[in-house]
């Protein structure tokens, strides 16, 4: 066992492919790249690559581009505990960029091979070291990964584990929005860490954001992050609320900025072996949330200066040299 306290995520691994040029409609794009990415993925990569143990736990087809998937893991330093499928391919985003770095996406998943997960398939040693577990909500639109996803994060709950949970709202994959809302919102219990954008807050409870944040503790989140793009995020618990300040930078692709996010918040908490027992004690003192969340904020917006996700992700040297 190793003797970082381990990181681990849950759900869907997929090949983004990039556009060669920014600034065009999807339609118009002449050429691509391909990168791995999946926020789950994507996550666990940015822990790796700080320094942190991760594992990542999915489902790929029996192809090329699932070999690829698997590789990159492991070169970004990732434990890879991976199932493979002849059921279906590994799935495919492919991603358009306008000037300021925001993205438009086209899904290839019917299915995708990570939507096939199923719970059986989870090794129990893949859960029993975790410290943190994390996961999203692509992985809970259809069954049987829906299933596979919250019976890991219930494992890992009632053996004293940190849940992180970030919705990372895809509309265009769920059969409409209501759905989409009504499962999110039902899960929002198992979180200590909630981490939602201000828009995604809205979204969710359908009022501003400051209120929908209420209730979402209300509905049993220990905590909840809203990131603010360059503005920064805002920390919160029923004690506390805690502004932490972004980083301006010129952005070039945000993909996987927020998972970049994510993926040094939680290197962060595991590193200082945060318990989610301790957790709003510690989201309550100003001066560790400013600590975890300016390191976090760094982590972000260095991911958005550079095209991709997973290859965009910054070392801790080069975090610390910022």
């Amino acid at each position: 066992m190793n003797d970082r306290a381990m990181v681990v995520c849950l759900g869907e691994i997929l090949i983004d492919f990039m556009p060669e040029q920014s600034g065009q409609a999807l339609e118009r794009v002449p050429a691509f790249q391909r990168a791995a990415g999946g926020a789950p993925a994507n996550v666990a990569a940015a822990v790796a690559k700080l320094g942190g143990a991760s594992r990542f736990i999915g489902k790929v087809g029996s192809d090329a581009f699932g070999n690829y998937l698997h590789s990159t893991l492991i070169a970004a330093g990732v434990e890879a505990a991976l199932v493979e499928t002849e059921e279906a391919r590994t799935g495919l985003a492919f991603v358009s960029l306008r000037h300021d770095g925001e993205r438009d996406f086209l899904f290839y998943r019917d299915p995708a091979a990570d939507m096939l997960l199923k719970d059986e398939e989870i090794e129990e040693e893949w859960l029993e070291d975790a410290a943190i577990y994390h996961f999203g909500s692509v992985s809970l639109i259809s069954e049987p990964c829906r299933t596979a996803t919250l019976e890991a994060a219930r494992k890992v709950k009632q053996a004293g584990g940190l849940i992180s949970y970030d919705p990372n709202l895809r509309p265009a994959l769920w059969p409409d929005e209501e759905t989409m809302r009504q499962e999110v919102l039902q899960h929002i219990g198992l979180a200590d860490v909630l981490k939602v954008s201000e828009e995604e807050a809205s979204f969710l409870l359908q009022c501003e954001p400051g209120e929908a944040v209420q209730q979402l503790l209300d509905m049993g989140a220990r905590s909840v992050v809203v990131t603010r793009g360059e503005e920064g995020c805002c920390v919160v618990t029923k004690r506390a609320m805690t502004l932490v300040p972004g980083v301006r930078v010129k952005a070039v692709d945000t993909t996987g900025a927020g998972d970049s996010f994510v993926g040094a918040m939680l290197f962060k908490l595991a590193e200082s072996g945060i318990t989610a027992e301790r957790l709003e004690g510690v989201f309550s003192d100003e001066a560790a949330v400013v600590q975890i969340f300016r390191f976090a904020n760094k982590v972000g917006a260095i991911t958005t200066t550079r095209r991709g996700a997973i290859p965009a992700l910054p070392t801790l040297a080069e975090v610390e040299a910022l």
